[in-house]
């Protein structure tokens, strides 16, 4: 449980924010590191086929600052030659470290070949490791999952494969892509990871404690610990985790601190974007972040219902008054509704 490094880059504390479509961007990423704790940002995963094709989105995303350093630039494709192109794109804007997405399980990107598709064809990540190596002199990093198919988790023979091409650092998220994020993530495959090969191994899958996070080091021997969609519920995991590590009493927030986050965070987004885009992902950051609270329920029903910069202030206000005095959140018209589903770490937000 100590700093680790991928070539001379250190990574203290040895904690990943983990890519998440449509989730990882500057407004998040900012408000994460205003937390503390962190000590590697990954952008989210951008489409290869967008960044060669000048698409204005994807150069977009890889935007970052320098107090998020070190930052990784993750991308996903299945072509080798515009992985390449892509990969030498992210090292000319300024990244630390060059992610190849190997675990997405989305339709929409595995039937193209990327994510987890490669999973699948490992002699195409194979040529795609070997010609981004060749493109680029920054490190060069993956993340896989336990395998494709559920019946032939090939994590370690993925490992090993990227270990001779040149990679310098795995993360594994323990679920194959049939599973996507059902069920519990094998971390014992993070384990037969780190016995196998020599760069550091990172492990992913249901971190959303400090405990959880503790358990799973002492289990696996791993350098480092990805937390992603536990990071939208909780913001303070992160800071929580390091202070353990120093010693300290992880910090608590209170019913205001969880108030001015959600603000904060609805500050920045709209400083980044257009209003109709802040609303929606705060819609997002909002219906994961209430979660276990007394009457989240009911609050992110009225969140989602929500369509204007003011009413979302003004719902938002309401909600925590009401729970610090110690009353039932009805919201309005005081009914329970079906909740919106939560979003998969691949998947774009469209709330």
């Amino acid at each position: 449980m100590k700093p680790f490094k991928i070539r001379d880059i250190e990574i203290s504390p040895p904690l990943v924010l983990s890519p998440m479509a449509g989730v990882t961007d500057v407004p998040f990423r900012a408000l994460l590191k205003r937390r503390g704790g962190i000590g590697l940002t990954v952008s989210e995963f951008i489409s290869v086929e967008g960044l060669t094709r000048n698409n204005p989105k994807s150069r977009r995303q890889m935007r970052f600052f320098d107090y998020e350093r070190p930052f990784a630039v993750q991308i996903f494709g299945g072509q080798p030659e515009r992985m390449r192109m892509a990969a030498e794109m992210a090292e000319e804007v300024g990244a630390d470290i060059l992610d190849i997405n190997c675990g997405c399980p989305a339709p929409k990107v595995v039937k193209h070949g990327g994510g987890s598709g490669l999973l699948r064809d490992l002699p195409r990540l194979e040529t795609i490791l070997k010609e981004i190596k060749k493109a680029i002199t920054i490190p060069l990093t993956v993340k896989i999952r336990a395998g494709f198919y559920d019946n032939n988790r090939n994590a370690v023979e993925t490992a090993r494969l990227a270990e001779q091409c040149g990679v310098e650092h795995i993360a594994l998220h323990g679920r194959t892509k049939e599973q996507g994020y059902k069920g519990r993530a094998d971390w014992d495959l993070v384990r037969q990871i780190k016995e196998a090969v020599k760069v550091p191994v990172s492990g992913s899958g249901d971190v959303v404690t400090a405990a959880d996070a503790f358990a799973r080091w002492r289990e696996t021997n791993c350098d480092g610990i990805l937390i992603g969609r536990g990071a939208m519920a909780n913001p303070w995991i992160f800071r929580q985790i390091e202070d353990t590590l120093a010693g300290r009493e992880p910090f608590e927030p209170t019913l205001e601190d969880k108030r001015a986050v959600l603000i904060e965070y609805f500050d920045l987004l709209r400083a980044d974007m257009p209003e109709f885009a802040a609303i929606g992902r705060m819609k997002q950051l909002a219906g994961q972040f209430t979660r276990g609270l007394p009457g989240g329920a009911r609050f992110r029903q009225v969140i989602y219902h929500s369509h204007a910069v003011g009413e979302i202030l003004e719902r938002i206000g309401e909600y925590f008054e009401t729970v610090s005095e110690g009353r039932a959140y009805l919201g309005e018209g005081g009914a329970e509704e079906e909740e919106a589903p939560v979003l998969d770490s691949c998947e774009t937000a469209t709330i």
